[in-house]
């Protein structure tokens, strides 16, 4: 029965194998085995890039990966293409209509505003419970001081929203969360948890019980660089740098931050927790997020070396400075690798690697940079809040404007001025997402724009966020020795990416609330209950 479904997909083009001889039953993997599952996001990452990088480089660290791994092709990340929703999507298996992540900077109509501004980031806050309705930032805003690599210590609670419901509390980033993490399920199974990422507001992986991660951490990648204990990590100085540039002011620079993120993983690997200051046991699920790809994609030329960024044709050639950042990535997932081969577990662990956003666009003569912060200058006092890279979400100071608002935007002129694609708005909107009505997070209009628009006065060639093929489709690679090497065509979700690590490890996705919600399945042709010839699909 396997061979004959396997072959039924091989007609349709659904798969694809390397490998010359007929796929066997025994390809897919075999549950219960995998005792360790690594997860890794590589931002920006298309599912063109993987498939260019392993192509040119057959002996590369990716390669060998593909080459026992399962290549999912057309994979789509969450919309919009932002790290939140991303990541929401690989860790709980839920879109922002049931998870309630939307962006890391949005708008709720029924929270209070943040007590205060850091540093003139973000609001200037506002009265609770008289003001309701205000701006939630999870981002680098929310740090003690944000200009230092540890955050200051972590977060102020003078900077988050405040619940108008409950005393004015502030509300934390996992409490934010409407879901359950599988940090959370795997933890309460009785795993151990880990994550790496960009930001200390990534304690949001978490989940609500604010437990799910024994081993979190999140050094802010929009401090002010520091040299570090790395050979050839000494940042390079710009006069003209703000807080905001951080790290990825230059392709090496970025490299050196994510240089910490390699560093905690392959502690994690040897047993230690990610600063090596206590043993602690390999975590059955860890991972982290690379970022040296998603500056590689936006940064135009590098102030110091003079290598261009970005894709040097349609087919998605890589610029010297982003060919440097996709050989550190590969090199880094080497290390991770070697370490895993040395401490004995390289067989017993899945390897993932995935992007929780893509980059829009590869054809950089379609860049177009629009400045006088669109769309914000053209709604004028209708606007109470949007967010706007290289797509628009935009809430209204009331939803009885809505009307008058899409009359306005959608005026030729307009659409011309702000390279609308389309506008979502009233039931377009919510064929696709909760009725804003219902759900104070939704937007109340949601603009995708022509691929290659990106919001800025800046001189970035990509941007993430938006609704573009480049934004969402993205790699994704799931790797163990046990596996032969298949090409999957099959449409696939980032939402499928949780349940999977969970059915892998011998835990019911359906513990994950998403995965119940949104009726997600694990993803196709990897896994066999090893004693039926039920495929889960």
């Amino acid at each position: 029965m396997k061979q004959r479904l396997l072959a039924i997909a091989l007609s349709f083009g659904l798969l694809g194998s390397t490998f010359a001889r007929p796929v066997r039953a025994d390809d897919e993997l075999d549950a219960y085995k995998i005792k360790h599952v690594l997860l890794i996001s590589v931002d920006g990452l298309h599912a063109l890039d993987l498939s260019n990088y392993v192509n040119s480089h057959p002996q590369s660290t990716l390669a060998q990966l593909s080459s026992h791994g399962f290549t999912y092709t057309n994979a789509s990340t969450s919309t919009p293409s932002d790290s939140f929703p991303g990541l929401s999507s690989l860790v709980t298996g839920g879109s922002p209509t049931t998870a309630g992540f939307w962006y890391d900077v949005t708008y709720n109509r029924a929270v209070s505003p943040q007590l205060t501004g850091n540093a003139g980031v973000g609001s200037s806050g506002g009265n609770c419970p008289g003001t309701i309705g205000g701006v939630v930032e999870y981002d680098e805003g929310i740090d003690i001081d944000l200009t230092q690599l540890n955050g200051g210590g972590g977060i102020n609670p003078a900077y988050l929203p405040r619940d108008p419901k409950n005393n004015c509390a502030p509300i934390y980033p996992h409490q934010y969360l409407r879901v359950n993490t599988m940090f959370e399920v795997i933890k309460a199974n009785g795993g151990r948890t880990a994550w790496t990422d960009k930001h200390p507001s990534y304690e949001w992986t978490n989940g609500p019980s604010g437990k799910g991660v024994d081993d979190f951490y999140g050094p802010e990648i929009n401090s002010i660089p520091v040299a570090l204990n790395f050979p050839g990590c000494t940042p390079v100085p710009f006069a003209d740098a703000t807080v905001d540039d951080g790290w990825t002011n230059s392709f090496a620079d970025i490299q050196c931050y994510d240089e910490t993120h390699v560093v905690a993983v392959l502690n994690q690997i040897d047993g230690w927790t990610h600063d090596r200051s206590k043993k602690a046991g390999v975590p059955t699920i860890f991972g982290t997020n690379f970022q040296a790809v998603s500056v590689g994609e936006k940064l135009k030329v590098d102030p110091v070396t003079g290598d261009s960024g970005g894709y040097a044709d349609v087919l998605g050639t890589p610029n010297p400075g982003l060919a440097s950042e996709l050989d550190f990535i590969d090199q880094s997932i080497g290390k991770f690798v070697s370490e895993l081969k040395k401490e004995g577990i390289y067989d017993s662990t899945l390897i993932i690697v995935g992007a929780k956003h893509g980059q829009s666009p590869i054809d950089i003569t379609k860049n177009h940079n629009i400045a006088g912060g669109q769309p914000t200058a053209t709604l004028g006092a209708a606007d109470a809040f949007d967010i706007s890279d290289d797509g628009s979400l935009i809430w209204l100071t009331s939803p009885s404007l809505v009307t008058s608002v899409v009359k306005q935007i959608s005026d030729p002129a307009v659409q011309a001025q702000l390279g609308i694609q389309e506008i979502f708005a009233g039931q377009s909107l919510q064929n696709k997402f909760n009725s804003p009505a219902d759900d104070p997070r939704t937007p109340d209009i949601i603009l995708k724009v022509n691929t290659g628009v990106i919001f800025t006065g800046g001189t970035k060639i990509a941007e993430h966020g938006g609704f573009n093929e480049d934004d969402t489709h993205i790699a994704l690679l799931v790797s163990n020795p046990s596996l032969d090497s298949i090409t999957v065509k099959t449409p696939v979700s980032n939402q499928q990416v949780p349940a999977t690590i969970l059915k892998v490890l011998g835990i019911d996705p359906n513990q994950l609330q998403a995965v119940r919600k949104e009726q997600v399945h694990v993803l196709p042709f990897l896994l066999s209950d090893g004693d039926s010839d039920d495929r889960k699909w």
